[in-house]
């Protein structure tokens, strides 16, 4: 199949080595540098998008395949204000969008056992909760998109929470869920979700050795999203 990559930073250049490895065809890669190059791709020419750009960028790259009927796969994050607006026009024109915050396998089995841990500790409430996320220094937002999805499966099953918040932003309260960011390279992710209580420490940690788990995650998506309709997440393409 034919891609085009918005976004062609550490990842999207990762994403485009998988792609070809896998038989496909990358027809354009788009970055802030060349984004007036975007205008000149021949919508016929490409099967699926896979968007990893930039928070500022990512709202316009995905209308830009929408409008076009081009199925989008975005894993940008901290533009999801927008979020409604994209799933309206996915609807609406009949098109094809997948967003994740993280394409990781293994996060998406962390974000379960997340969820079922937390619905768990309804029965005590002798628990503090703390989630830590450490990424490179080239990611923007903070805290990462993967964090903020731990953070809502807490609150979705643990009665005692109702939001998070980042730390030092504003004060902390017994119902919210601290959420500390650090960005130290070379790290690609690593991400704690930390139960403490004074007679124990209850820890859930991803740790990402690359970011090839991202990529192959995202080509894989792309692969399976194309002759589909709709609005999807991970939990439609894991049978999990």
């Amino acid at each position: 199949m034919n891609i085009l990559l918005l976004g062609y930073g550490k990842l999207g250049k990762i994403i485009g080595e998988i792609a070809e490895s896998r038989g496909h065809r990358i027809t354009g890669k788009i970055n802030l540098e060349n984004r007036q190059d975007l205008d000149q791709i021949n919508p016929e020419d490409v099967d699926a998008i896979i968007e990893f750009s930039q928070p500022e960028s990512a709202f316009e790259n995905i209308f830009w395949g929408l409008k076009r009927g081009i199925p989008v796969v975005s894993g940008t994050t901290g533009w999801l204000d927008q979020r409604a607006e994209v799933e309206k026009m996915t609807i609406e024109s009949e098109g094809a969008f997948f967003y994740a915050s993280n394409f990781s396998i293994g996060v998406n089995i962390l974000f379960k056992v997340n969820a079922f841990l937390a619905k768990l500790m309804n029965e005590t409430t002798e628990y503090n909760i703390a989630i830590e996320e450490i990424h490179h220094t080239e990611k923007k937002d903070a805290p990462s998109g993967t964090a903020i999805t731990l953070a809502e499966g807490i609150i979705e099953n643990l009665d005692s929470k109702d939001s998070w918040n980042l730390s030092g932003q504003s004060p902390d309260s017994e119902q919210t869920i601290p959420i500390t960011s650090k960005r130290i390279d070379p790290a690609p992710g690593t991400h704690i979700i930390k139960y403490s209580s004074d007679i124990d420490t209850i820890e859930l940690i991803h740790t990402a050795h690359s970011r090839k788990g991202f990529a192959l995650g995202a080509v894989l998506v792309a692969e399976w999203i194309k002759e589909k309709k709709g609005v999807f997440s991970m939990d439609d393409f894991l049978s999990f």
